[in-house]
């Protein structure tokens, strides 16, 4: 039996724009933005906890994510084409 993930490859996907500091892993850049999982990259623990010594919690799927840089960069005179892809956690991310 395989096993459930929140998201598909391909499938759109909108960064949750949470208020948090500290150490998260999703950058302020693409909160609230929108792009498209180009990869599951499997089940980790999270390092935001890690970060402050919380050892036990659970797993959380991790994906690789495609925006566009004219989504991210206002005024972006690159080509349309031009993507940033990052790794984000399942619990930053929506879908859209």
């Amino acid at each position: 039996m395989g096993r459930e993930v929140s998201f598909s490859d391909g499938e759109t996907v909108r960064v949750l724009d949470l208020d948090k500091s500290g150490h998260v892993r999703a950058p302020r850049y693409v909160r609230g933005k929108t792009g498209t999982v180009s990869h599951l990259l499997g089940k980790f623990k999270n390092p935001e906890d890690l970060a402050y010594g919380k050892y036990d919690g659970p797993e959380k799927e991790l994906y690789r994510v495609a925006f566009r840089q004219s989504d991210l960069w206002q005024g972006y005179e690159g080509n349309l084409d031009d993507t940033l892809v990052i790794d984000i956690y399942e619990h930053w991310l929506e879908g859209a």
